[in-house]
């Protein structure tokens, strides 16, 4: 999946001053990119736009993760590429959140691992 190449490009400032630990479970990115960091929130379009000014990539060259499909909705909506991550017990074990695939997800997968072999990390 050549579209899922290194997709975090932006230096550690921005995330520093959050403190955030950039390693964190032995995890390296190269940045973590939050609403708050747009001053709005998902779904509005400037978070996904704030995306694509940090990174300089098109919105077809982002991949965003999400367990949520509101926030996928908007990203592919927004040209970006997707992958949702169930998360059955998100919300507790009596909660039932819809998990299920929906065909307009580049991926769907069971876990972060899973992702990470899908991306090929």
């Amino acid at each position: 999946m050549d579209f899922l190449q290194p997709i975090l490009r932006m230096g550690e400032t921005v995330n520093r001053h959050k403190g955030l630990d950039i390693d964190w479970a032995a995890l390296s990115f190269d940045a973590i990119l939050t609403a708050e960091l747009a001053r709005s929130y998902k779904p509005a379009p400037a978070v996904y736009q704030l995306a694509v000014d940090y990174l300089g990539y098109r919105p077809h060259e982002i991949l965003m993760v999400a367990c949520h499909k509101y926030d996928l909705k908007v990203a592919r909506a927004f040209g970006m590429r997707t992958a949702f991550v169930a998360r059955p017990l998100e919300l507790g074990s009596g909660a039932t959140p819809d998990t299920t695939a929906e065909t307009w997800f580049d991926l769907y997968l069971d876990s972060f691992v899973a992702l990470a072999d899908a991306l090929g990390a």
